[in-house]
């Protein structure tokens, strides 16, 4: 897992469904709040929704870079490069949306689910394990708001988006930046 990295330049290559499918069967059997589950995957391979997707995100990227987002947010932005231009979103073979589902529904009455945004975090976090561990590359991108990725694929009312994930291989020429993590020393207190 110490050689996960996140990646902006990804190759147009191939990545079979299947393991995207595996993944996401992982991501499944995570720990939720009373075991009610609440997420949805929902992977797109089209190239017209991911270009709908694309220039949505776009547009509420511009929006941030140039007043929403505080200028110490630009700051920290500014050593990875980022802008609100997001080719990425074309380029991969596969976006996998994670929405939470805020309640379930059953005839005609609400279920409140519990514990949503822990239950929902859990599970991307095996998904991006498991993406990984597959040999894929990834990069958790939060365009916001993101309620366009709902109105695009065309989800219930009871899902919110959670997180938009490119998939796929990293470009040959792919730029990492070099990161240092917190030691065990700095993030573990043992009582």
């Amino acid at each position: 897992m110490k050689s996960r990295r996140t990646v902006r330049d990804f190759s147009d290559e191939a990545v079979p469904l299947a393991l995207i499918e595996a993944a996401v069967r992982a991501a499944a059997t995570a720990p939720s709040g009373a075991n009610q589950q609440p997420w949805q995957f929902v992977v797109v391979a089209d190239p017209v929704l991911k270009r709908e997707i694309r220039v949505a995100a776009e547009a509420e990227e511009k929006a941030n870079y140039e007043g929403r987002f505080p200028d110490e947010w630009i700051e920290v932005l500014q050593p990875f490069g980022t802008d609100w231009r997001k080719p990425f979103l074309e380029t991969v073979p596969y976006l996998i949306v994670v929405f939470s589902v805020n309640y379930g529904r059953e005839e005609d009455r609400k279920i409140k689910h519990y514990y949503v945004q822990e239950s929902v975090g859990i599970a991307t976090g095996f998904l991006l394990a498991a993406l990984h561990l597959a040999g894929l590359a990834t990069l958790m991108h939060t365009p916001s708001p993101m309620g366009f990725l709902g109105r695009i694929l065309n989800r219930p009312t009871n899902e919110r988006p959670f997180l938009l994930i490119p998939v796929g291989y990293p470009a040959a020429d792919a730029q990492v930046p070099v990161l240092r993590k917190k030691s065990l020393a700095d993030v573990l207190t043992v009582l």
